[in-house]
């Protein structure tokens, strides 16, 4: 099993005496995996419809805060700050940005860094934002994901590119360098809805789930794995091995504090360091192989503390 977390782009820690200090200290506790998360822009006024809380309400909403590094910048410039730790946009909006820019920009990243990019792609969420940067067609999201995640693949493979699509068309189109990654860097594909599977059946390389979306609750492994068979039965009916398509899981409520569900059970990936060490054994046998746990802290000592604390006291419990 491989274990990440988020580098701060936010807040305190979003400076870069601390992000280098805590990006060069994961990668001294064998940490494999940095993430960087994605707004361009904060709405004063957001709705109700964020997915990964239980009212809706986005969490930025109610702290007021709306700083927020730039993901492509923050991610060329972690690939400067470290050496060995792998680097996953989590997840780029794919629609926020023209497919012809992301893919030159992650493919001089992923050439910058020797190949340590890992490219996290959603749909995005909130219509405010989508409005802001003028791009109208919100409800066309997902088909714009789709075609845009095909338009990097044939910019990253193909010497002189075509496409011809509904949003995007060009012909001979050269894009180099190319990736250090052949064919390209692993597509993972966050989301936890039907959408989100059948878009990882067919295009991505891992799927990548968030547990804390309450329509599709995974907080426990029966619950993962019950949607991880959706995702394989699909795959199957599109004609593609089940195997081929490689399994993470970010817990964003990953916590040394024992936590309860509504029935009074223990949250899993919460409490003593030998139960949240056997649910993540227990995840690993269901065939998870990337973990993102949720380290972050506002204090640069406590997450530097909680980095240390994880690498001591829960790893060692796993065998790797």
């Amino acid at each position: 099993m491989q274990f990440g977390f988020s580098a701060p782009f936010r807040g305190p820690l979003a400076n870069a005496e601390d992000i280098r200090a805590l990006a060069q200290r994961a990668e001294e506790l064998n940490f494999d995996v940095l993430t960087v998360a994605d707004h361009i822009v904060v709405p004063q006024t957001i709705g109700a419809n964020y997915p990964y809380s239980e009212t809706g309400e986005f969490a930025w909403t109610a702290d007021g805060s709306t700083d927020c590094m730039e993901q492509f910048t923050l991610l060329a410039w972690l690939a400067a700050a470290t050496t060995s730790i792998r680097l996953l946009t989590s997840v780029i909006v794919v629609p926020h940005r023209n497919p012809l820019f992301m893919a030159k920009s992650l493919a001089t990243t992923d050439k910058l860094s020797n190949g340590r990019v890992l490219v996290g792609c959603g749909t995005g969420w909130m219509r405010e934002e989508f409005e802001a940067l003028n791009i109208e067609d919100f409800d066309a999201r997902g088909r714009v994901t789709d075609e845009y995640i095909r338009v990097m693949k044939a910019l990253w493979t193909q010497d002189r590119a075509d496409f011809h699509g509904e949003f995007i068309d060009f012909s001979g189109v050269a894009s180099d360098p190319k990736p250090v990654q052949k064919p390209h860097p692993p597509i993972w594909i966050g989301g936890e809805s039907m959408p989100a599977i059948r878009r990882t059946a067919a295009l991505g390389d891992t799927w990548y789930p968030f547990g804390t979306n309450p329509k599709f609750r995974m907080d426990t492994i029966d619950t993962y794995v019950a949607r991880r068979d959706l995702l394989f039965a699909e795959a199957a009916r599109v004609g593609r091995d089940p195997g081929t398509i490689g399994l993470a899981y970010n817990c964003a409520f990953y916590s040394e504090t024992p936590q309860e569900r509504p029935d009074g059970t223990r949250l899993a990936f919460t409490g003593s360091p030998e139960d949240r060490a056997a649910d993540i054994a227990a995840l690993e046998e269901a065939g998870v192989t990337t973990m993102i746990l949720n380290l972050t802290s506002n204090d640069r000592s406590q997450m530097m503390e909680r980095l240390q604390a994880f690498g001591e006291e829960v790893r060692p419990l796993l065998g790797d």
